[in-house]
């Protein structure tokens, strides 16, 4: 995620955590602007190439233009990172030197009202990543069953008044459809008093929610995670950030099991499996913003970086 000037978020942390070098080739699955790109371009100088995607086609052409200056070092491709195993082998490449996951949405996309993220502004309730994609949050919003919405605020908004606020958005579309984010934020401020002395917006978990949910974020991260993993060169790194629990649970569990060296049955006296971990933690815990950077980049205060090496002898 880039805050209001495309400034990347843990930049130095992720360059150490990366352990990026000259040479080798590496990947950004989730491009955006190209602010993380751009500078393990230039730690990989001479010879280094970066392989950049992201499904959102105005933050590749962002890229595209913030990394002309690289040349043939820089290749981009429009496609979800989850597409990364098969990018891989359309270029002939098995083996990767790192490979970075941010997974937080960038500042092309909150702080341009017509894409339908953000509830500050007023805008058409879009949401989507990859605009050639058919399904919007206005979609959602407009046809779901009052109790599937409800799941999903709660399940990837963690939203403890889901039922009250899909009921309210229930009975608001039989007088109109709801097609903005000012509609929206309104429906759910009517529905949810403002907490914790106004902390955070009553529509904050609410548009979370609808943005996995429109674009499946989560879907298929632990399986992307594992098979990035096993593209890693020996010594190489994966690193990930994560901007929000859901995400970050998902990202924790799945380096955790990587790093497992015996499955074998608790009841066994000794192991039977003789099964090496995949990967080594390269991070002991989750690295935070700093308070510096946080002032600077407000955006960024949610960002926790973990990484891990793909070690000489895997499963």
């Amino acid at each position: 995620m880039e805050g209001r000037s495309h400034r990347p978020v843990l930049l130095h942390e992720t360059l150490v955590a990366l352990r990026c070098r000259p040479g080798g080739l590496w990947v950004d699955g989730t491009v955006g602007a190209g602010g993380h790109a751009e500078a393990i371009l230039r730690a990989s100088a001479p010879d280094g190439r970066l392989l950049g995607c992201d499904r959102d086609l105005e933050a590749l052409e962002a890229a595209r233009r913030r990394l002309a200056p690289f040349g043939e070092r820089a290749i981009l491709r429009h496609a979800d990172y989850r597409r990364l195993p098969r990018l891989l082998d359309e270029l002939g490449h098995g083996r990767v030197s790192g490979i970075l996951l941010d997974l937080g949405i960038s500042s092309l996309q909150i702080d341009d009202p017509e894409r339908g993220f953000s509830f500050r502004e007023d805008g058409p309730l879009d949401m989507r990543m990859d605009r050639s994609q058919a399904v919007t949050a206005a979609d959602l919003v407009n046809s779901l069953p009052a109790d599937r919405l409800a799941s999903i605020f709660r399940r990837f908004g963690e939203e403890p008044a889901a039922r009250r606020i899909a009921g309210a958005i229930a009975r608001a579309r039989t007088r109109a459809p709801i097609r903005t984010t000012l509609a929206l934020a309104g429906i759910v401020s009517g529905a949810v008093p403002e907490r914790g002395g106004g902390r955070i917006h009553p529509a904050t978990r609410v548009f979370q929610a609808l943005r996995i949910e429109v674009n499946a974020e989560l879907e298929g991260l632990d399986r992307l995670l594992e098979e990035a993993a096993r593209r890693l060169l020996p010594g190489g790194r994966i690193a990930v950030i994560a901007f929000h629990s859901l995400e970050d649970r998902i990202v924790k569990s799945t380096l955790r099991a990587l790093t497992r060296r015996c499955v074998c049955p608790r009841g066994l006296p000794v192991c039977a499996c003789g099964r090496p971990g995949l990967l080594r933690p390269a991070t002991r815990k989750p690295v935070r913003p700093s308070a510096a950077e946080i002032d600077g980049n407000p955006r960024s205060r949610s960002a926790r970086l973990r990484a891990a090496e793909r070690l000489e002898r895997a499963a």
